[in-house]
C-alpha cells in the first residue's frame, strides 16, 4: 500500500512538472531539463529546469507560471532570485523550478550536481 501511495504522489507531482514544463516551452523557455530527485532525496520529487535568453524572460517566465497555477488553486511556497533575475527558484514542494540565465546554468551545473538521477528532457509539441 505505502509504495502505490508513494507512487501515486510522484505520478502527481510529474504531472505537475509537465504542466510547467509546457508553460515554460509556450513562453519560448529553453532546454528544459527535468530531474528526477525522489530517487535519491526526500525534500522535493522533482527539479524542473529551464533556460531563459534575458533577465526579461526569466521575469515573465517565472510570473506566467505563478499566474497560471494560481487561477487552479495551487501556490508556490516561496520563490527566490525576482531581484536579480539571473536565477529564479519557484517552490512548490514537490517540484522546485529553476529559471536561469545560459551564464547561471553554466555556472551552477545543477544537472551535473544531481547526475545519479533520471534526467528527462521536456520538449514542446
Amino acid at each position: 500500500m505505502k509504495d502505490t501511495l508513494e507512487k501515486s504522489r510522484i505520478d502527481k507531482s510529474r504531472k505537475l512538472a509537465i504542466e510547467i514544463a509546457e508553460i515554460i516551452l509556450s513562453k519560448k523557455g529553453e532546454d528544459v531539463v527535468l530531474l528526477h530527485l525522489h530517487e535519491v532525496a526526500d525534500f522535493t520529487d522533482f527539479f524542473l529546469l529551464c533556460s531563459a535568453n534575458s533577465t526579461t524572460q526569466v521575469d515573465a517566465l517565472s510570473d506566467e507560471i505563478v499566474k497560471r497555477l494560481k487561477k487552479q488553486g495551487c501556490f508556490p511556497h516561496h520563490i527566490e532570485g525576482k531581484e536579480a533575475l539571473s536565477w529564479v527558484l519557484i517552490d512548490y514542494f514537490d517540484v522546485i523550478v529553476h529559471i536561469m540565465l545560459p551564464d547561471a546554468r553554466s555556472l551552477y551545473r545543477i544537472e551535473e550536481f544531481w547526475g545519479d538521477v533520471t534526467r528527462e528532457e521536456v520538449y514542446g509539441d
